[in-house]
C-alpha cells in the first residue's frame, strides 16, 4: 500500500494543485483513463469544501489530502479541522448559516455521484470525505 500525503493552506488558489497531484498518483495506481476527469472533479469539490470550512471557521491549519493506492482501489481523504457541531440538516441554522448549509450538501451530493464510494465523517475537531474509486490491475509482463 503507497500513500502519498499533501498539506496545503487553505487558500483557493491550491485546490488546482491538489487536484493535478490526485489525478496524476490515481492515474500511476492504476484508475481507468476515462475516470480521472471524475477524480479531478470530485477532489476539486473535496478541497474547495475543505477550504471554505477553513476559512469560515477561521481556522489556519492546513488542509490534509491523503492519496492512498490499495491492491485493487483508489482511495483519496480529505480532510479538515474546522469544528462540525451539528451534522448538515439536524438543526436550524443561524441566520446567513441556510446558504452555506446548502453549498455543502450541493458538494456533497456532486462528490456522491463521481465517486463509487463515499464516506464523509464529521466531529468537533474537523472532518473527512474518503472517495474511492476501483482500479484496474497492471497487465502481467511478458515472458
Amino acid at each position: 500500500m503507497a500513500t502519498v500525503e499533501l498539506r496545503f493552506s487553505a487558500l483557493p488558489e491550491h485546490v488546482r494543485t491538489a487536484r493535478l497531484v490526485a489525478a496524476a498518483v490515481a492515474r500511476r495506481a492504476g484508475v481507468d483513463e476515462a475516470v480521472l476527469d471524475e477524480v479531478r472533479l470530485a477532489v476539486g469539490e473535496a478541497c474547495t469544501r475543505a477550504v471554505g470550512l477553513h476559512r469560515n471557521s477561521g481556522v489556519t491549519a492546513p488542509v490534509k489530502v491523503l492519496l492512498i493506492e490499495e491492491e485493487k482501489q483508489f482511495s483519496i481523504e480529505v480532510g479538515d479541522q474546522a469544528p462540525h457541531s451539528v451534522p448538515a440538516g439536524d438543526a436550524p441554522g443561524a441566520a446567513g448559516d441556510d446558504g452555506e448549509t446548502e453549498e455543502d450538501e450541493m458538494g456533497l451530493a456532486v462528490i456522491s455521484g463521481l465517486v463509487d464510494d463515499v464516506e464523509v465523517t464529521t466531529g468537533a475537531h474537523g472532518g473527512q470525505i474518503r472517495m474511492t474509486w476501483s482500479t484496474t490491475p497492471p497487465p502481467a509482463p511478458l515472458p
